[in-house]
């Protein structure tokens, strides 16, 4: 069983994308610059998404011509909706080799459900019709050398249908591995999971995809009921040997929350780091410079 596990930080866009105010992007790249010197292995930097959907991260990208190359260990990814993002992410990378010499994205991820009500909500599309438009976008990264990771949201339960099982889940996955995804990265949007109905679903997903394997498999908490850090223990018992997380647990699911309580965000990499550790198993993670990355961007949304 190996030992290492691999740590893809996403507060610059999971993170950030749906804060009420507006954060300047000299402080998001603030925030991408102080991750990039934790040695994490992934920072998800932005989204490539239309302004008028989520005016937070229409800044994409001008935040990746304001912050330096990744250091040796650690890539820059990108969220692309469609098409239309990923020709503006293959324009940052024709950029930054003209004026870098490299390109700064090596991998964009393409985001559905395995809630056809929330694929309708909040992408405006059915679930079909997300992997159709997926189709294109997966041979034209491959085609410029990006990786492509596949996210499926509420794989545990969905804020408007209730539980969902894990052969509707497995039917999305067999989908989005059929069109060539590299990387399939399984979100509890709700943070709905336990420790027994996270077992149930990776037992299921494992049938389709190694999930043991850091690079084809990845899981996506989020801490609404404070037990994310459990269930990261539990996927490590299972073999999970890659997660998402999130710098000073920001972000949150809007659907998960209530008029007089916002949802807490993602799992913290903190969180993360400190599950890791009592797992026994090994984070590639400077915990100094983790605490002043998530300290900054606590502050950033007046945590």
């Amino acid at each position: 069983m190996a030992d290492f596990v691999r740590i893809t930080d996403v507060a610059p866009r999971d993170g950030l994308q749906n804060e009420p105010a507006a954060i300047p992007t000299a402080d998001k790249a603030r925030l991408v610059q102080l991750l990039a010197a934790c040695g994490l292995d992934e920072i998800e930097v932005s989204s490539f998404v239309s302004p008028r959907w989520v005016p937070q991260l229409g800044d994409a990208a001008e935040l990746f011509a304001a912050i330096p190359a990744p250091p040796v260990g650690t890539i820059y990814s990108a969220l692309v909706p469609n098409e239309k993002g990923l020709d503006a992410a293959l324009e940052v990378n024709r950029a930054s080799r003209q004026t870098r010499g490299e390109q700064m994205i090596s991998k964009v991820s393409v985001f559905t459900a395995a809630s056809e009500t929330f694929s309708q909500r909040n992408t405006n599309a059915t679930i079909a019709q997300t992997l159709e438009r997926f189709a294109p976008v997966i041979g034209r990264a491959h085609a410029a050398g990006l990786r492509v990771r596949a996210y499926v949201s509420c794989v545990i339960a969905c804020p408007f249908e209730g539980p969902i099982s894990p052969a509707a889940v497995s039917r999305v996955v067999e989908g989005l591995l059929a069109l060539g995804a590299d990387e399939i990265d399984l979100g509890d949007t709700i943070g709905a999971a336990d420790r027994q109905s996270l077992r149930t679903l990776l037992a299921d997903a494992a049938r389709l995809v190694n999930i043991a394997d850091p690079q084809a498999f990845t899981l996506h908490l989020h801490d609404t009921q404070g037990n994310a850090g459990a269930c990261a223990l539990a996927a490590m018992e299972a073999g999970v040997r890659s997660f998402d997380a999130s710098s000073g647990g920001l972000g949150g699911c809007p659907y998960a929350s209530t008029p007089g309580r916002r949802a807490p965000g993602n799992i913290s990499t903190q969180t993360l780091v400190r599950s890791i550790i009592d797992a026994g198993l090994t984070p590639r993670v400077d915990a100094k410079a983790l605490q002043r990355a998530g300290e900054y961007a606590q502050g950033l949304v007046g945590g």
